[in-house]
């Protein structure tokens, strides 16, 4: 859940790096929160406008917390546009070290150099 609610705290912050954890927590919460609104909606309230409001109010998040995860890869954020690709680099670990987005949010001390050894 702390990643839920760091996401959401971040929701302008399309600079840095997000973890795979840190997306996939994200979009697991999302999901059980958008599938409950939707049942609640259709079954108990009969309105259809409460899981509009709520994906309306995640849409932003969500496209930060997807921008930051390319970046965890060393790609571009505008790589979430491509379908299946963006999910392919989801599901791939970060590049180890810092890179040209940020730090590494695995390891932030564990820098490595050029030639791929840790740095004392």
């Amino acid at each position: 859940m702390k990643y839920y609610l760091s996401v959401l705290q971040n929701y302008v912050n399309f600079e840095g790096r997000a973890r795979r954890k840190e997306y996939w927590m994200f979009f697991l919460f999302n999901l059980i929160f958008s599938y409950s609104l939707t049942f609640l909606d259709l079954f108990v309230l009969k309105t259809g406008f409460i899981n509009l409001l709520y994906s309306l109010a995640v849409l932003l998040p969500s496209i930060a917390v997807g921008v930051r995860r390319m970046h965890d890869v060393g790609k571009s954020g505008w790589y979430i546009l491509i379908p299946i690709y963006n999910f392919i680099l989801a599901v791939t670990d970060g590049e180890q070290g810092a890179n040209e987005y940020g730090p590494d949010p695995k390891n932030p001390t564990n820098e490595i150099n050029e030639i791929g050894t840790p740095q004392e």
